[in-house]
């Protein structure tokens, strides 16, 4: 395997920065880089018609919601979209730039969830937080200029995790086109194969991989299959799939592990492992032209869902 020669050089920087070992690092530390991280690799974001914040209530509190709309005739399709970082990280604001982005490829309303975060709030408020949302933004989309008709989830990472288990939780509740789960986590045992192939030295590790469960969970159980959605037996019915992996990310089995799960279980799937990535990627458009490819090719995916049937 030999890494695009961009991501190597994002790859070599993260490997040459100074301090204890990621998973080591404070959480308001990481919090911290994570911003100046996005900052760096993630660049400006591209101009949109419109960005509108909203208040959804929600069991644990008003949940903030940023709407980005694209300069297209309404009302259109609505794609929920769940950050990643590990349950602990992450923000409307770090992700701004990959959610006006994906805003403009598809032609729809992008819907970022500022859900509550690990370790303040424990699973499932995460997920109680997006469910929430997601419903409200299904039966809401009108006031945005949006087709509730039209609805589908996204996310990448941990906020992969949030999309796969939102969809079978919504599963005979709302129709949704397509859920797209990029490097998503999927199960907490860390024990596939990619966790030992790429335990180190490939920018997310195996070690902060278990931290953030371990964060995130605080004493719940894994085995949950709204923790772990491959453990979960009534995949069956769920919303069609892209499922987009890295190449050399500990997280690749865990995606591609769903998905074969997913297929198993009679549902449509689309896997794509991207070469010569890592994990992160997705969103790094100041740094590798690889981001915008596979944005383009989510992008190309969620127009197909949307068209009439």
């Amino acid at each position: 395997m030999t890494l695009h020669p961009e991501i190597q050089a994002v790859l070599d920087a993260m490997n040459a920065a100074p301090g204890p070992p990621a998973h080591e690092v404070p959480v308001a530390e990481a919090r911290a880089g994570h911003v100046a991280e996005s900052a760096d690799l993630c660049g400006p974001g591209e101009p949109v018609a419109e960005v509108r914040d909203v208040r959804v209530p929600t069991a644990g509190g008003d949940v903030l919601v940023r709407a980005f709309r694209p300069e297209a005739d309404g009302p259109l399709p609505v794609l929920v979209y769940l950050h990643g970082g590990g349950w602990v990280m992450g923000s409307l604001d770090t992700y701004d730039t990959l959610l006006r982005a994906l805003a403009n490829a598809t032609g729809a309303i992008v819907a970022g969830v500022e859900y509550r975060l690990a370790p303040e709030h424990r699973f499932p408020a995460a997920l109680e937080d997006s469910l929430a949302a997601i419903r409200w933004l299904a039966a809401h989309a009108d006031e945005l200029g949006g087709d509730g008709s039209r609805l589908a989830l996204a996310g990448d990472s941990a906020g992969g995790n949030l999309a796969a288990v939102a969809a079978r939780r919504l599963r005979g509740e709302l129709e949704i086109a397509l859920q797209v789960l990029v490097y998503p986590v999927t199960d907490a045992g860390v024990n596939l194969p990619s966790y030992r192939e790429f335990a180190e030295g490939h920018g997310l590790s195996t070690a902060s991989m278990r931290r953030f469960w371990d964060l995130y969970l605080d004493g719940a159980d894994g085995g949950d299959p709204d923790a772990s959605p491959l453990r979960a037996g009534d995949l069956a019915g769920v919303a069609p799939a892209l499922v987009l992996t890295a190449e050399e990310d500990v997280l690749r089995d865990d995606g591609e592990a769903y998905a074969g799960a997913l297929r198993d279980a009679g549902v449509e799937v689309e896997l794509v492992r991207w070469p010569g990535s890592i994990h992160g990627f997705f969103r790094w458009f100041a740094a590798t032209s690889e981001a915008r490819a596979a944005v383009d090719t989510a992008a190309a995916a969620l127009r197909r869902a949307f068209e009439p049937r």
